[in-house]
């Protein structure tokens, strides 16, 4: 595959995300469309109160435009965007109850999780559609198995976990528009290396989105992604780890995203079963802060740590 259209792509995605920021967010301030923090959260973070949310629509807005504009119209097209705005229109549907309810939990967790049970089997179905490999590679070798129709429930659990993981993320200003780039950066060459031209647009067009709407997420923030964002872009990186037969992989580009679910599992099981917790507070980028660091050496030391996993899994993947 050709670099220049990949790149290209990431640019225009990032020009648009940076010309709709302008005009979305005194939209959403003017909807009065604020932030809504927990109480028992860092005490630092109640000045962020009322910080417009929702801004997730910016990322995907100029995610569709740009990946519409330079891709083709094939069945995997269409996969990637139900994953994609699927997942993110759980997300705005959480947010804009948020909202509307003045209080900082929108649909119960049983109604967002039949929510991304729907759009993960719609995924599943479609996959199905297009003869999709069954096969799970496991990673740095050639062993794989075959899973056969077992490979859709697994699916399904990765969409569920890692769309929740990627949600987890978003905790301080800049970290899961950082980390989520990063991820994306590795899964676009990985897709370029396996000749996947859908999945190498897709990974270049949220890149590029993701980082545009990080010139107005970056500290401090002038608006929040909100779940519209979150489960928006965990819903289309499982996507595009299942166009690339890189579903294990995933887990290792994504890292930093399993760490922050690992990390609210262990606070929980530990506090039911022991009354006791490991961490000041969860997920574990909270726990940084409440020990001292400042909101930007936190976001820093993530974003750094996701590279390096994204370099080890592009190197993995070079290997096979």
């Amino acid at each position: 595959m050709e670099l220049n259209p990949i790149l290209i792509t990431t640019g225009v995605s990032f020009a648009l995300a940076v010309i709709l920021g302008p005009l979305c967010i005194p939209i959403l301030r003017r909807l009065k469309f604020g932030q809504q923090i927990r109480q028992e959260g860092p005490q630092g973070h109640q000045k962020k109160a009322g910080t417009p949310t929702m801004g997730g629509i910016i990322i995907l807005i100029a995610l569709t435009l740009a990946f519409l504009r330079f891709s083709d119209r094939s069945l995997e097209v269409y996969i990637l965007l139900v994953a994609c705005l699927g997942f993110g229109l759980i997300g705005f549907l959480d947010d804009y109850i948020k909202i509307a309810f003045k209080r900082s939990l929108g649909l119960t967790a049983k109604q967002k999780l039949l929510g991304q049970l729907f759009f993960s089997l719609v995924v599943c179905a479609m996959l199905y559609m297009d003869g999709h490999n069954t096969d799970l590679g496991i990673p740095g070798t050639d062993f794989v198995l075959p899973l056969g129709f077992l490979y859709y429930p697994f699916l399904v659990l990765l969409m569920l976990g890692m769309s929740n993981a990627v949600n987890f993320t978003d905790g301080l200003d800049g970290l899961l528009s950082g980390t989520s780039a990063i991820a994306f950066g590795a899964l676009a060459v990985i897709a370029m290396m396996r000749t996947e031209p859908e999945a190498a647009f897709f990974s270049a067009a949220m890149i590029g989105a993701v980082l545009g709407f990080l010139v107005f997420n970056a500290h401090p923030a002038k608006v929040f992604m909100g779940d519209t964002g979150s489960l928006g872009i965990g819903g289309g990186i499982v996507a595009v780890a299942a166009l690339t037969k890189t579903e294990l992989l995933l887990l290792l580009v994504g890292g930093v995203f399993v760490v922050e679910v690992l990390s609210v599992i262990i606070q929980v099981v530990s506090f039911k079963t022991r009354g006791k917790r490991v961490f000041k507070m969860s997920p574990i980028h909270h726990h940084f802060e409440l020990v001292g660091w400042s909101e930007w050496r936190v976001v820093i030391t993530f974003w750094l740590t996701g590279l390096a996993l994204a370099g080890l899994g592009i190197y993995i993947n070079e290997g096979l």
